[in-house]
């Protein structure tokens, strides 16, 4: 029934903080062991999982990690209601309940099928790109706003051709023709080819990514462990992505970045 499911919900998040409760308590003579939740954008996960679980089984064997894949809009919820532990999300986070940190920034490019006119453009500004209707994330979404933002700056109004919640679909759209979409530069993996166009759109800012986790309860060590090994494997690879970089991250896109 719908109320057992409820309760059942629940008691899972009982039987978490529990043990959340007695790794934490083993963890302070002993190796960091435990569970943690770890939600993640699409796009991030392709490049940064792969490292994240690798450095993570060589610093923290005995750390169990259980990863969530979602756009930021089904990850903060999920944040916060206790079903995961952490996300790492598109920045800002609007949450005073949440404390949130950025990772890093990536440029924000348009991604064209080599048959659409767009595709012969290198560059194009955002008062070119409001002719033509655009695969766009929904308005509700940090990333949309700050497209539109920009566009307005301009005086101008991107059209949505349609609007995708989820930024690996919106990709995949792109890639099979449907129309141009605005995506962040880890969509488009450099060594993925393909009749495809990456088409640079200078007047938009860079899109932070960061990591979020609930203020109270503090998260458990395995998480906050989790946390360290992601700084140190942004700050080793991130650089090398394309598109991605982890210095000069604007702080006008972050929101509550406090140590934990």
């Amino acid at each position: 029934t719908d109320e057992g499911l409820a309760v059942a919900e629940r008691a899972r998040r009982i039987v978490h903080e529990m043990d959340d409760i007695a790794s934490d308590i083993k963890a302070r003579d002993e190796e960091i062991t435990g569970e943690t939740r770890l939600g993640v954008l699409g796009t991030t996960a392709r490049w940064f999982m792969p490292r994240l679980l690798t450095s993570l089984s060589h610093s923290y064997p005995g750390i169990r990690t259980i990863v969530h894949e979602g756009s930021t809009s089904s990850l903060l919820p999920r944040l916060s209601n206790g079903t995961i532990d952490a996300a790492i999300v598109h920045m800002p986070v609007d949450d005073p309940e949440l404390f949130s940190q950025p990772l890093f920034a990536e440029d924000m490019l348009l991604l064209a099928h080599s048959k659409h006119v767009l595709a012969s453009y290198d560059t194009i500004s955002l008062t070119e790109l409001a002719t033509f209707p655009l695969l766009l994330p929904p308005r509700s979404t940090a990333f949309r706003r700050i497209v539109d933002r920009a566009a307005a700056n301009k005086g101008v109004a991107l059209q949505a051709q349609a609007e995708i919640d989820g930024v690996r679909l919106l990709t995949s759209l792109a890639f099979e023709g449907f129309g141009p979409a605005i995506v962040p530069a880890t969509a488009i993996p450099g060594w993925l080819k393909g009749e495809f166009a990456r088409v640079a759109i200078p007047e938009l800012p860079r899109r932070v990514v960061g990591w979020a986790s609930r203020r109270r309860p503090i998260p458990n060590k395995s998480t906050r462990a989790t946390l360290d090994v992601t700084k140190n494997v942004v700050a080793k690879s991130g650089d090398r992505q394309p598109g991605v970089m982890t210095t000069l991250v604007p702080s006008s896109q972050t929101s509550s970045t406090v140590k934990a």
